[in-house]
């Protein structure tokens, strides 16, 4: 499971979550979303970046109370995020891009460390004008489901 953000000229991650596993509990939790991404990621980059705006999903570690208190405590704008509206968000297209790096890496990965060592190598090898093309594009991806009525877009 991977973590990544975007942002114009600024990227983060990837983040590879340790811990998981099969069965009730051991996958992303809010502790290990918070313990893994929040802490050591996203609250140094806003204590940097105090104007911009943090994104997520309706993912449960996002939602959840433990996540939405932290956030709010250490004063970082969460853009609301409506129902069923994962197509809006450009990091989806850049885990598209970070599989099209993958698959560039040679040798093959054949190991989990291998996989670790690639997965790093192709998300610094995606283009920033890639990502910052995606960013520039969230206006748009908006304005797209206003206009649909919040129905399915183009993105």
């Amino acid at each position: 499971m991977l973590w990544g953000t975007i942002g114009q000229n600024q990227v983060l991650g990837p983040v590879i979550f340790q811990g998981l596993g099969p069965g009730p509990g051991n996958g992303v939790t809010a502790q290990r979303y918070m313990d893994q991404v929040l802490h050591p990621h996203v609250l140094p980059f806003f204590q940097a970046h105090a104007n911009g705006v943090f994104q997520h999903d309706n993912a449960r570690p996002h939602t959840a109370r433990a996540t939405q208190d932290l956030l709010h405590r250490s004063g970082i704008q969460v853009m609301p995020w409506p129902a069923l509206s994962p197509d809006m968000n450009p990091i989806e297209q850049c885990w598209d891009l970070l599989q099209t790096q993958l698959n560039r890496v040679v040798p093959r990965p054949t190991t989990v460390a291998d996989l670790d060592r690639g997965v790093r190598q192709a998300w610094t090898n995606i283009p920033r004008q890639a990502s910052n093309t995606l960013v520039r594009s969230m206006h748009r991806r908006c304005q797209a489901v206003i206009d649909a009525n919040g129905g399915h877009t183009r993105y």
